[in-house]
């Protein structure tokens, strides 16, 4: 029997639901019956083409069956939800599905279609139209409060220089005090040696006149002053005054001058809405052991060591003061050493994604790629000296470097070879880093770019696109100049982990940069460089040619 006959036969009116459709509406996609045809078009909001049943079902256009390719797919398995022939059914590949026309499921789909559209069109589009104008006063206030906000920042650093003007002043009129003090003394001396000047001149002119007399009686008048003038003017011992400036600190200066609530951003969840969230990265919690355990100690042959990063969970690269960068494996067997290139002992190491090794060169102002035994210069820099590296997780290449004139640092973001960021200013124009002394980096998984800044005392984080979100300097508790970060690394958990060189100690530190913890107790001596495994296993080289492996998560 033909199938789109037997649909005929069953296919009630959409309007009715009694009668059968003898008409179809291709623009309303509805079956009517003769009388309900009327109805239909008394609905004026749109044109209507109303077609015999008929000429509608012999526009349909039926699937080729995959399995039977000279039949045509006229059912359709419920179960399976697919289109089927007969020869599909008496295949019994079917058997005990719920096999209905296909017809009747294309008229179903149509069905769900046609609601959709509507749903799309009465309620969901037009509420995105809403969002999107409300993304633009979002932004037409985020421009007046952003104004705003500069504004103030300039009026309160106009009070606050007007009150620096103002100690200027006071301390000005108080070195005015002095200077009249000073001067006032000096002129009383000046003026009594002036005046014994003009005394022992005269009495000069008087003995010249005796010695040439022939009087007798003058010369015995003659008193003798000599005793007087002996006694010497006292010489004055004044203590200039010096200016003795407090050292200017930055983070007290900020005190004084206040802080910026940080944006807040809320998804309020509505209907036919997508749902926004806050861009905040988060892991699941891992607990932290109380007690740190040392899993491995290896004796490397490296005189000092410097630098570790990890090739796999069983071999690590270590560089030191010598020009050979040092492959071990977790019993402290030597599997490859290679010299470095220039023969220079490298700056830092850092394994890529694909296993290579690369290493900078401080003193050859080059990022060299070691492949195997041979080495390549990835990078060579005009006017910068390279510090430390890291691959990151877009595999691409992160280099804290020192200008050649001592005065300038900065983090350069590299593809390849190709420059794609620095990272050197803050929002205020202050240098994020400072020059000289070793400074090593990591990025942490929520795309941070953490910095040991040995010589400022501090661990420096930036976003990836370079604005400072914080600055580390110890726990609270502990006095910021006996901080020194040596190495850093950042584990699964997008903890940061740094050495503290000469306190002998590790600081583990949240992304938000809020103290968690030391590992203080695991006989650490000078510990240096720092890379974690794939189970966050913590490797640390030692100044003294020992490398510990540290297992702090339980």
């Amino acid at each position: 029997m033909d199938p789109r006959h037997s649909a005929q036969d069953v296919l009630r009116c959409t309007l009715c639901k009694t009668e059968l459709a003898l008409m179809y509406c291709n623009v309303c996609h509805t079956h009517l019956c003769k009388d309900c045809v009327v109805i239909h078009f008394s609905d004026k909001s749109q044109a209507h083409n109303v077609v015999p049943i008929e000429q509608f079902l012999s526009t349909l256009s039926y699937p080729k069956c995959p399995n039977h390719p000279t039949k045509q797919c006229e059912l359709h398995c419920k179960q399976c939800d697919i289109p089927i022939c007969a020869s599909c059914v008496s295949s019994r590949k079917h058997f005990g599905h719920d096999i209905v026309d296909i017809f009747e499921d294309f008229e179903a789909k149509k069905e769900i279609l046609k609601q959709d559209l509507q749903e799309i069109e009465i309620s969901i589009f037009p509420k995105y139209e809403e969002a999107a104008s409300y993304i633009q006063i979002q932004k037409a206030d985020q421009r007046k409060n952003s104004q705003k906000l500069i504004a103030e920042l300039k009026k309160h650093g106009e009070a606050l220089h007007k009150e620096i003007d103002i100690i200027i002043q006071s301390k000005q009129a108080e070195l005015g005090v002095m200077n009249s003090k000073h001067q006032a003394t000096i002129d009383k001396q000046e003026d009594a040696i002036n005046n014994t000047i003009t005394e022992i001149t005269k009495v000069i002119q008087d003995l010249k006149n005796l010695l040439d007399t022939c009087n007798v009686s003058l010369v015995s008048k003659y008193q003798s002053r000599i005793e007087e003038f002996r006694k010497l003017p006292h010489k004055l011992r004044i203590s200039l005054p010096t200016f003795q400036p407090v050292k200017i600190n930055r983070e007290q200066i900020m005190k004084f001058f206040g802080s910026i609530l940080p944006l807040s951003v809320e998804a309020e969840e509505q209907g036919y809405a997508m749902r926004f969230r806050a861009a905040k990265f988060s892991v699941p919690d891992r607990p932290l052991l109380v007690v740190p355990q040392v899993i491995t100690e290896l004796h490397t042959r490296n005189e000092y060591l410097f630098g570790v990063s990890c090739l796999s969970d069983e071999e690590i690269w270590t560089c030191g003061s010598d020009k050979n960068l040092k492959l071990y494996n977790l019993r402290g067997e030597l599997m490859k050493s290679v010299q470095t290139k220039s023969g220079n002992h490298p700056e830092d190491i850092a394994v890529t994604r694909s296993g290579n090794l690369l290493y900078t060169d401080y003193n050859d102002s080059s990022i060299n790629l070691v492949s195997g035994t041979q080495i390549q210069t990835l990078i060579r820099l005009g006017g910068w000296n390279p510090r430390g590296l890291c691959s990151t997780s877009s595999r691409d290449l992160l280099v804290i470097m020192d200008s050649d004139d001592g005065k300038q640092s900065k983090v350069v973001h590299y593809s390849g070879s190709t420059e794609k960021q620095s990272i050197q200013w803050d929002d205020r124009g202050m240098s994020l880093y400072t020059s000289g002394g070793f400074k090593c980096l990591s990025e942490n998984r929520n795309l941070d770019i953490c910095v040991a800044d040995w010589y400022a005392n501090v661990v420096v984080v930036v976003t990836a696109a370079g604005k400072l979100r914080f600055r580390y300097t110890g726990p609270p508790s502990s006095p910021r100049a006996s901080f020194l970060p040596y190495g850093i690394t950042t584990d699964s958990q997008a903890n940061i982990l740094t050495s503290d060189l000469y306190n002998h100690y590790i600081h583990i530190i949240d992304q938000d940069g809020h103290f968690l913890r030391y590992i203080n107790n695991c006989g650490l001596h000078y510990p240096r460089g720092l890379c974690v495994d794939s189970r966050d296993n913590l490797f640390v080289a030692e100044f003294t040619s020992k490398v510990k492996n540290i297992k702090f998560y339980k």
